[in-house]
């Protein structure tokens, strides 16, 4: 059951990081970070298309990623 598990974090991270280096870019330099956190917040900036899926896909496994973090260390106890 533990390896398992393991086996589900792994590939879990993976798929999580696949998805991270797929999207693309929303600021430039420092300017654009500082003024693209402003730029979501008020929602000037709509994600459309593929991003937003990946945005999407990117929280659920991400969700998904803790979860199995907290089985992986509670059935290793």
């Amino acid at each position: 059951m533990a390896s398992f598990v393991n086996f589900l974090l792994v590939l879990d991270a993976i798929i999580m990081i696949v998805l991270v280096l797929l999207q693309s870019g929303k600021s430039e330099g420092l300017s654009g970070a500082i003024s693209g956190g402003a730029e979501q917040l008020f929602g000037k900036q709509k994600a459309r298309g593929i991003d937003l899926v990946l945005h999407r896909m990117t929280i659920i496994t991400g969700v998904l990623f803790f979860i199995l973090a907290f089985i992986s260390a509670y059935v290793l106890q």
